[in-house]
């Protein structure tokens, strides 16, 4: 029987002198702390570009990478940049957090540098690259191009009516006039591929596997929407007519408001879902294993009207079903995925679940209700699924500990996993996780180093200080690795070679 585990860490977290961790020698480390410690996989937040809010579940494309993840001191190395003109600059004043308003005043003004120096001279290869995704290169990059021309405005806000219901013809002509902002764009791809490429080759080579989110829905703001409008509810300005959301709960009177535009699943499969086989042919260049967020919303969906400031006055609508997860299945039968089924779930999701064949979610902090026996406990833990202690939107170990749950609740916790005081409740989590009968096991790095509440990476229904946390340098060193490698030898979840 296969078991393994791996560390949930997103990019942006790791140690880096220019404000964000990138795809440079931080990560490449990374990957040796991995092997070290025995992981098969390396679980990555979206890798995305970014837009307001800096979550890295709001992209304007769904195809593209983050320019804020690629590294400097390559660029350095290849003579595009000179290292002066980055320790001129202020990246931050925090090496454990990320500041992204320094981040965008200064990141593309380096960048550009770059391109002024290395297109020229790279011609032949941003060529090729070019060609080889001109699927959605080409309307990323004028996309990004028209937002800077119109002062950042959302593309529904563009006043140019041609170009923002993407007729041909405009979107040729403003390909013309914004060409060298255009070309910007495709380089800062090309520049982004080229070192992922060079990152997982070197992940490959030392058995660690990427496993990547693809959130159900895009944002509205994005290339994804703009360029392919005809998939999505929309009417006939091209505005949504009905948004995504969760309806009300014991947690939110009001539900939550996500505001991503809805697919029109209809014209999606009568195209035979042409547009979900891209995406993830896509997400196949950068990640091993697909986590599907909010899998739910493929059997039916909280549609709310759009303008709407809640989510009160939505309603449930029937998803694709099998209809789709049979085509991503089918079409992809070397791909694994992860059904992220956390949250309000009825029997026919778990039906859907269960004909999908894909491993759902036990997360271990929703698994310790005193008064009851709780579908996470570890004890419920069924192969086919995958144990997490917390996602991203969940505290850290310590800040769950000390979130006010209840003397009662803790004892009952502490006593379940048998957590003394010489191990504490960060490794005692992570021996319970790897203890589980779950096929895969991960943990945040966060629990890994015995962080506290402030090394939280976001909290849902928040708008400020989320996505920030990075690890210092040299946190993930060799002691921390040979630990982490003998709960993973114990509980049997080491590579196949080993």
């Amino acid at each position: 029987m296969l078991r393994e585990s791996g560390v949930l860490m997103a990019m942006s977290s790791l140690p880096s002198p220019w404000g964000i961790g990138t795809m440079g020698a931080s990560a490449f480390h990374f990957v040796d702390f991995l092997k070290a410690s025995g992981q098969s996989y390396w679980q990555l937040l979206p890798l995305g570009p970014t837009s307001y809010g800096d979550s890295p579940y709001a992209s304007f494309s769904t195809f593209a990478g983050n320019p804020y993840l690629i590294d400097l001191d390559e660029l350095v190395e290849a003579g595009l940049l000179r290292r002066e003109e980055l320790e001129e600059r202020s990246w931050g004043s925090d090496p454990e957090r990320v500041d992204y308003g320094r981040l965008y005043e200064n990141r593309f003004a380096v960048l550009r540098l770059a391109f002024a120096r290395g297109a020229a001279a790279r011609r032949q290869e941003i060529a090729a690259f070019r060609e080889a995704n001109r699927g959605w290169l080409e309307d990323y990059a004028l996309f990004m191009a028209l937002k800077g021309h119109f002062g950042g405005r959302i593309w529904i806000e563009w006043p140019d009516e041609a170009v923002r219901l993407h007729r041909p013809e405009a979107v040729a002509a403003w390909g013309g006039k914004l060409r060298d902002e255009v070309d910007f764009y495709v380089f800062l791809q090309y520049l982004f591929f080229s070192q992922w490429e060079k990152l997982r080759a070197y992940a490959r080579k030392n058995g660690v596997r990427f496993i990547g989110d693809i959130p159900i829905y895009v944002a509205l703001d994005s290339a994804d929407v703009w360029s392919a409008p005809g998939f999505f509810q929309l009417d006939d300005a091209n505005r949504p007519t009905e948004v995504a959301g969760c309806p009300p709960d014991g947690f939110t009177e009001d539900g939550q408001l996500w505001g991503n535009p809805l697919y029109d699943w209809d014209r999606m499969k009568a195209d035979g879902f042409g547009w979900w086989i891209r995406r993830i042919e896509g997400a196949q260049k950068l990640y091993d294993v697909i986590r599907i967020d909010h899998f739910r919303g493929f059997e039916s969906y909280w549609a709310v009207p759009y303008g709407d400031k809640t989510a009160r006055n939505g309603r449930w609508r029937p998803g694709p079903g099998m209809d789709l997860v049979g085509v991503l299945t089918g079409w992809f039968p070397d791909l694994r995925y992860i059904a992220e089924d956390l949250g309000y779930t009825t029997p026919k999701v778990e039906k859907l679940l269960a004909d999908s064949g894909l491993p759902g979610m036990k997360v271990l902090h929703f698994g310790f209700d005193p008064a009851g026996d709780a579908d996470y406990a570890p004890h419920n833990c069924q192969y086919k699924s995958v144990c997490y202690i917390g996602t991203h939107d969940n505290e850290t170990v310590r800040g769950w500990v000390r979130s006010g749950r209840g003397r009662a609740f803790l004892r009952y916790a502490g006593e379940y996993m048998h957590i003394t005081r010489d191990e504490g409740w960060c490794w005692g989590m992570i021996r319970t996780g790897m203890s589980t009968a779950s096929q895969l096991f991960v943990m945040q790095m966060q629990d890994i180093l015995e962080l506290g509440p402030g090394a939280r990476m976001n909290t849902p229904g928040t708008a400020q200080g989320n996505w920030q946390w990075r690890m210092k340098p040299g946190a993930d060193g060799k002691e921390v690795a040979k630990k982490l490698y003998r709960y993973t030898k114990t509980y049997r979840r080491l590579p196949k070679a080993e």
